[in-house]
């Protein structure tokens, strides 16, 4: 059961990779240091250092401003998507790495990147079309979706009883 419960949170982290690519690792980081995710004794205790914190909060900050410039490369294009698919694996390797099921809580983050990139794309370019063509009131929902989702999802995480291996 909790095999399948991890590999459901790497999938929903990686959606939220997908929607915006730094949110995605930097909750994982605010998990770990908070103690939502035991990432001690693990290849991922360094990802809740304070250093780590700041470091992906810093970029997270940058990606939510950037996202709203117009000259911004759509989520699409190959360096984007890649991106987003190397965050959700990541995210969904610390998160996996509580559990020891690092390995494939990655193939979770991936596919969830990919749901998340191409999902979020169809649904802003709808929500811009139904709202007269104005982005930024659709691109800061997507913002709190993303941020508050993914760290509703860490939250959800340290529900899980802690392994005993």
């Amino acid at each position: 059961m909790t095999q399948a419960f991890v590999i459901g949170l790497a999938l929903l982290i990686g959606i939220v990779a997908g929607l915006r690519a730094m949110t995605a690792p930097a909750v994982v980081a605010w998990g770990a240091h908070l103690g939502w995710l035991d990432t001690s004794d693990r290849w991922s205790h360094w990802v809740g250092s304070w250093i780590t914190v700041a470091v992906l909060t810093v970029f997270l900050v940058v990606e939510l401003v950037t996202d709203q410039l117009p000259k911004t490369p759509s989520r699409t294009t190959p360096p984007q998507f890649v991106t987003r698919m190397v965050t959700g694996a990541f995210a969904g390797a610390v998160i996996g790495s509580a559990w020891h099921h690092t390995f494939i809580a990655i193939g979770g983050g991936i596919i969830g990147a990919v749901l998340g990139t191409l999902g979020g794309h169809a649904a802003r370019r709808r929500l811009v079309a139904a709202n007269g063509g104005r982005d930024l009131p659709i691109a800061l929902l997507e913002d709190a979706i993303a941020v508050l989702g993914g760290f509703g999802i860490v939250a959800l995480a340290s529900t899980l009883p802690p392994f005993t291996g």
